[in-house]
């Protein structure tokens, strides 16, 4: 164990020069790529993750006349055990399912409030014009006659199957029969999303621009996904966001609200984007090559000096979970809109609160590599 500790150790320190040590930006961004490996060692290994600990914290004390060494171990220890390998009980797809959305260890149900800064974070958020403008919850009560934002709908193995068509994209799409009723609620803005949550069998069906047609779906884009498995769309292909992600695991839900609590990153979109994603986003939509610009599954985060103390219940909960799990770039489409289902329930007066919170009070998080 030793050796495989004092290995994870090189991989850092080729790095590094060892004179008067004060870690950088770019210490972190390094840092935190090691942390991620080490992570997907303990993930298939987590029957050792007491001893893995345990044996670095033993390397760390045996170091302590190395400042360079000494910070790299601790700081290993502290962001692979406690708090960036943290993650959520992750939310039931309903009341009643034994239905989980996605696995507790998935990317958007994990901890990112001690992730280190993105060496880029400032340009990217100048980008969606940070400096002037406020964060837009895009989702409601009562605007335009009724609720807003972006429905699903709960299906089981009673719901009848509908052959799913593919039009726009359907190289990218995965086309079947599935239980995707014509009478599914369907977004009103101009993506005409449709989502279907199978709760029994913890599937989700997700289709862009949706149509009926001759009894039958027909959409832009269609994708499933299996809320088992922490599986992601083959590399190259979209969903029906542009990001490849899922968008129903992304929402804001009213029953989150009633339960006093988010766990999981948020859905967010930007008019502007790079040739590039981040995992767990497969996909880009843009032939931009500027690197100032945020790549799809980019990850943000609500920063640990803003004070939500004022905010009040829905819209504090939101704001506690942009602290703590952040918001996930998924699509192109209007600046710092953030993504939620539609409920009457829901107080417009209370969510406005957070159309205060300033732009540049986020910072983007270093989550992985950019692929292109």
């Amino acid at each position: 164990m030793k050796k495989q500790m004092l290995r994870v150790l090189l991989l850092i320190t080729p790095l590094f020069s060892f004179a008067t040590f004060q870690p950088t930006s770019q210490d972190e961004l390094v840092l935190n790529k090691v942390v991620i490996k080490l992570k997907k060692i303990l993930a298939s290994n987590p029957s050792k993750k007491s001893l893995y600990k345990k044996k670095i914290e033993w390397l760390a004390q045996a170091y302590q006349s190395n400042e360079r060494i000494f910070w790299i171990l601790t700081e290993l220890v502290v962001r692979s055990f406690e708090t960036a390998s943290a993650s959520s009980t992750p939310s039931p797809v309903s009341q009643g399912s034994s239905c989980s959305i996605f696995p507790a260890d998935n990317a958007r149900n994990t901890d990112i409030s001690n992730y280190p800064v993105h060496i880029n974070s400032d340009k990217y958020i100048a980008s969606m014009w940070g400096s002037t403008k406020k964060v837009h919850p895009d989702f409601g009560a009562n605007r335009d006659g009724g609720p807003f934002g972006i429905p699903f709908v709960m299906v089981d193995s009673k719901t009848p199957l509908v052959q799913v068509k593919a039009v726009r994209y359907p190289e990218e799409s995965d086309e079947w029969k599935f239980p995707v009723p014509l009478n599914a609620p369907r977004e009103k803005g101009g993506d005409h999303h449709v989502i279907a949550v199978d709760k029994e069998n913890c599937m989700l069906y997700e289709l862009y621009a949706a149509e009926v047609v001759n009894w039958t779906r027909e959409a832009g884009s269609v994708a499933k996904f299996d809320m088992k498995t922490n599986a992601l769309r083959p590399k190259g292909r979209t969903s029906a966001d542009a990001a490849g992600l899922p968008i129903f695991p992304g929402l804001a839900r009213y029953d989150e609200v009633v339960a006093g609590t988010i766990s999981h990153a948020l859905r967010f979109t930007a008019s502007k984007t790079q040739k590039a994603y981040i995992a767990p986003a497969t996909h880009f939509a843009s032939s931009s090559t500027d690197s100032n610009l945020p790549p799809m599954g980019l990850r943000l985060r609500l920063k640990k000096s803003y004070d939500i103390s004022r905010l009040t219940w829905q819209s504090k909960i939101i704001a506690e979970a942009l602290k703590k799990y952040g918001m996930i770039l998924a699509d192109n489409g209007s600046d710092r809109y953030i993504s939620g289902a539609p409920d009457s329930r829901r107080s417009d007066e209370d969510l406005n609160q957070l159309k205060s919170i300033p732009w540049n009070a986020f910072e983007a998080v270093e989550t992985g590599p950019l692929e292109k």
